[in-house]
């Protein structure tokens, strides 16, 4: 069986990665950053999107030796000049650990940011870049990359349980529910991951 390594330690990334994998190229065996020891630091020193997911996964496929497939993902509003963009994780300064107090604080502070916004101006968009990286045995680098945007809206306050990241205050297009309350098999359908993944597939497939 074909292996490939996720580029990323977030757990919401990995379990959304793992359920999209596994329904569009159930034959690749999925290996996290866990599965590695001593990984390197990757610096997301990119000003793109692109350009961090391909620092990510070039990083990590150079040291397992195997495939990597890594995202760069952001919440780009526009009232707030396409911000947090690139920055979406780190919007909020926090420093330590834990995802579920990081993804409070970001939330936090985009809508401290927006609350003199009407719901009519407070369109935004989440983008995903995937992009895969993989050396073969003769050296030849093989490389690809996937886009996906999904548009939608900010809402006044959190509402649901699940997902992660931003997605308690978005709401996209044509849904009532924000993407924290949908289900995790409906938000794979219609999300900027999925969308950029099953674009990827394909490619996946025929190349590992």
């Amino acid at each position: 069986m074909s292996q490939i390594v996720l580029a990323t330690k977030n757990q919401g990334k990995i379990l959304e990665f793992q359920r999209l994998l596994s329904k569009h190229a159930g034959e690749v065996k999925v290996l996290g950053l866990s599965d590695f020891q001593d990984l390197p630091d990757v610096e997301e020193s990119g000003k793109t999107l692109s350009e961090n997911a391909k620092l990510k996964a070039k990083a990590i496929s150079d040291f397992t030796n195997l495939p990597a497939l890594a995202d760069d993902s952001g919440l780009f509003i526009d009232a707030l000049n396409a911000d947090p963009g690139i920055l979406s994780a780190r919007w909020g300064g926090y420093q330590g650990s834990d995802s579920a107090t990081r993804d409070q604080i970001n939330i936090r502070k985009v809508l401290d940011q927006l609350k003199d916004v009407p719901l009519a101006d407070r369109s935004a968009q989440f983008k995903a870049v995937v992009y895969f990286y993989m050396k073969k045995s003769n050296g030849e680098i093989i490389e690809k990359e996937e886009l996906g945007v999904l548009p939608g809206v900010i809402i006044t306050e959190p509402r649901g349980s699940g997902g992660f990241g931003y997605d308690p205050i978005f709401v996209p297009v044509g849904f009532d529910q924000t993407l924290a309350e949908i289900s995790p098999e409906v938000k794979d359908e219609v999300s900027h991951r999925g969308i950029a993944m099953r674009a990827m597939t394909t490619f996946l497939l025929s190349n590992l």
